[in-house]
């Protein structure tokens, strides 16, 4: 299958700054796209491309004196097979002795995942029973779905997995980070992922396209694919970026006063 991606975000900006953002998609996905990506940026401004500690795309916009807004652009077309996120009840938790190192970063806390907190009590108390590998974290996601509200209007970007566990409310970050951090609580190897996930497969929701995060964690000899929110196998996931949590992947970010003007994202199956 063909999946249109695309987004059209416009910042007003106070100049002269510098914005980062983080919005081609991962390297893992390059060989999928059809003739590459068409980022555009309004007014033209240098602009720097690098690749961060994580291994993603990253540009730095230099916004000088006289420029009041910003307005970026793209579209693009990616090969997907179709599958639905693979399942696989067989992987294996490690002990961390036997973990490879690249792995333990995501162990330990992060900006928005207090892992040295009463969740890692609750954490053991809730899970410790549980088969260790793939059903442990089955079971963290089924609770996360179960104990958060979706509700687009509490939404806020402070907070942490701890704070939703306590409100019981949250948007798709929120069931990220808790599971995130419960995860790690465990001692699996968590991390946030941000990226396109289009109604393909599910009859369409009721609310506007917006970027979406899952998680991953290591099990057996790789990392795989779990999502809190929906708790469900999914298809269509194209991946922008990975970190230990959303401020490792924020998609756009201004060094000065700034406010958003326009934000569309576009997900969709061609020919759907």
């Amino acid at each position: 299958m063909q999946i249109k991606i695309g987004f059209d975000i416009e910042l007003a900006v106070t100049a002269p700054t510098a914005l980062i953002y983080m919005l081609q998609i991962h390297p893992s996905r390059a060989a999928d796209l059809q003739n590459g990506e068409h980022i555009t940026i309004s007014p033209p401004l240098h602009t720097d491309y690098y690749m961060d500690v994580f291994d993603n795309h990253c540009a730095r916009v230099r916004i000088p004196e006289g420029v009041s807004s910003v307005r970026l652009r793209n579209h693009a077309v990616v090969f997907d097979p179709g599958w639905a996120d693979p399942v696989d009840y067989s992987a294996i938790q490690h002990a961390v002795a036997d973990l490879p190192v690249s792995t333990l970063p995501f162990l330990l806390p992060s900006r928005y995942c207090e892992v040295d907190s009463e969740l890692l009590q609750f954490a053991w108390d809730t899970f410790g029973g549980v088969v260790p590998g793939w059903h442990r974290v089955q079971a963290i996601c089924n609770f996360v779905h179960e104990h958060l509200r979706f509700d687009y209007q509490t939404a806020r970007p402070t907070r942490t997995a701890l704070e939703g566990f306590r409100e019981g409310t949250g948007v798709c970050r929120d069931f990220s980070h808790l599971a995130i951090a419960l995860c790690r609580c465990m001692n699996i190897p968590a991390r946030y992922v941000t990226g396109y996930l289009g109604d393909i497969g599910i009859p369409p929701v009721p609310y506007p396209m917006d970027f979406s995060a899952w998680f991953e964690v290591y099990l057996g000899d790789r990392w795989h694919t779990f999502d809190a929110r929906h708790n469900t196998p999914r298809i269509g996931r194209i991946v922008i970026a990975r970190g230990r949590d959303a401020a490792d992947v924020a998609i756009t970010m201004v060094f000065g006063v700034n406010s958003l003007q326009r934000f569309e994202v576009t997900t969709e199956e061609i020919g759907q």
